[in-house]
């Protein structure tokens, strides 16, 4: 009985006596229990970690999507603002080829019309110098009654060629 004074002994029945209580209140099982909850907790939060790390990939594919189609939607927009700018410059021209072949013809026509009268009035005028020539020369060289009979019949005659 020498071992029941040995310190080691007591230490050994202790150390035995407190695994058989840590045994009879079931603490080995609440202590896998406890590590298993734990377990399934950080698996859980690795999930929806992973599951949120998946929406974000998601959503970031989603936002380049969008930016590519906004990208292709700026350059069509670009595209057909330079289409439209092409065809309003060629509209402009030739509007305004349009617009100067009008007043280039406006031109002619007064210039013609012009024309036309200036040779009107040199007629009128030529008319009025070779009356008033005539009527010197018969004054001086007819008689006095055959001049007038004669000036009068050449004034009438004029008239209806000139009408």
């Amino acid at each position: 009985m020498a071992f029941l004074s040995d310190p080691s002994f007591w230490v050994a029945v202790a150390f035995f006596g407190f695994i058989a209580l840590l045994f009879y209140y079931k603490v080995p099982t609440l202590v896998i229990k406890a590590l298993d909850d734990r377990a399934a907790e950080i698996k859980r939060t690795l999930d929806e970690a992973r599951a949120l790390r998946e929406e974000a990939q998601k959503v970031l594919a989603d936002y380049q999507r969008k930016q590519r189609n906004a990208q292709s939607e700026a350059e069509d927009i670009i595209a057909m603002a330079e289409r439209e700018a092409q065809t309003y410059v060629e509209e402009t021209k030739r509007a305004l080829k349009e617009q100067l072949e009008r007043r280039t013809k406006l031109a002619e026509e007064k210039i013609a019309r012009a024309e036309l009268q200036a040779m009107a009035e040199v007629r009128a005028l030529a008319a009025s110098v070779a009356i008033e020539a005539a009527e010197k020369l018969i004054s001086q060289k007819l008689a006095p009654e055959t001049a007038n009979a004669l000036i009068e019949q050449t004034i009438n005659d004029i008239k209806t060629k000139l009408n």
